[in-house]
């Protein structure tokens, strides 16, 4: 009863474990993209404030839109893949946990 036990608590340690790794990665990668998301509007700001002519400032903000499309693309296929993995991280261990449990036949 008592390895039954320890086990039990080994095996809930480990299962947070994986999905705690994945979440931190999730957090560490929106608060990266918020921060170059910010910096990149600063700067286009920038350069529509120097911008002489309309052209100039409609190419300055057609380069930001762009710019911006494909960051967020590629974060969002970012963000994505991690929280697959998460699933699959919390998944795991509680399938680890239940084959542990369940006897063979």
């Amino acid at each position: 009863m008592e390895k039954t036990t320890a086990a039990n608590a080994d095996a809930k340690m480990r299962s947070f474990e994986g999905a705690t790794k994945v979440t931190q990665e999730i957090a560490s990668q929106i608060a990266d993209y918020s921060k170059r998301s910010f910096e990149q509007g600063s700067k286009t700001m920038e350069k529509l404030l120097e911008a002489k002519s309309p052209d100039k400032a409609f190419e300055v903000q057609t380069e930001y839109a762009k710019a911006a499309y494909e960051s967020y693309v590629s974060h969002a296929t970012k963000l994505g893949q991690l929280y697959t993995d998460l699933a699959q991280e919390t998944f795991k261990s509680y399938q680890d946990f239940a084959s542990k449990l369940t006897p063979v036949k």
